[in-house]
């Protein structure tokens, strides 16, 4: 299995990840999210934000499949100075155990090392995401905000300092 990532650049890569971000949601989060939530959440939205939104998005690719994708860059918390932030890291959980998540988050990391600390959401509950983010060295800051899927939720910050 040869894994490459790359920025995201042409119009299949675009499509590729609007795929694996609206089947990574449903995948992740079905658990969590109400019924209702799921009828505007549709792989056209997704590709909307991957056309609208292609800057720091980079793809996880086998041969020529997208398999994930992780959005990093400066972070725009006013209340964290110089900080890089991941704003989105997902894998086809088809690819689960295969480390595409840490070669991804590996490669986030090291486009962001020259910040001296590196942020990211995860919404309270998403159990998976928090140990592979522990396991990595995120920890929780105590920062946490109210989002609107569907019903108000809880995203917990979580910091990685070198």
């Amino acid at each position: 299995m040869m894994l490459t990532i790359t920025p995201m650049l042409t119009d299949d890569e675009k499509e590729g990840k609007a795929y694996v971000h609206w089947k990574a949601w449903t995948e992740s989060y079905s658990h969590l999210l109400p019924e209702h939530f799921w009828k505007d959440y549709t792989l056209e939205r997704c590709r909307k934000w991957a056309f609208d939104y292609p800057k720091d998005v980079f793809v996880a690719k086998i041969e020529d499949k997208i398999v994930g994708f992780v959005c990093c860059a400066a972070s725009l918390q006013e209340d964290l100075e110089d900080a890089g932030e991941i704003y989105a890291i997902y894998v086809l959980e088809e690819y689960y155990g295969q480390q595409i998540g840490y070669r991804l988050m590996e490669f986030a990391l090291e486009q962001l090392k020259n910040f001296p600390q590196v942020a990211l959401w995860v919404l309270d509950g998403n159990e998976r995401a928090i140990r592979f983010y522990e396991r990595v060295g995120f920890r929780f800051d105590g920062a946490t905000k109210i989002v609107r899927l569907g019903k108000e939720m809880i995203e917990k910050r979580m910091i990685y300092r070198p």
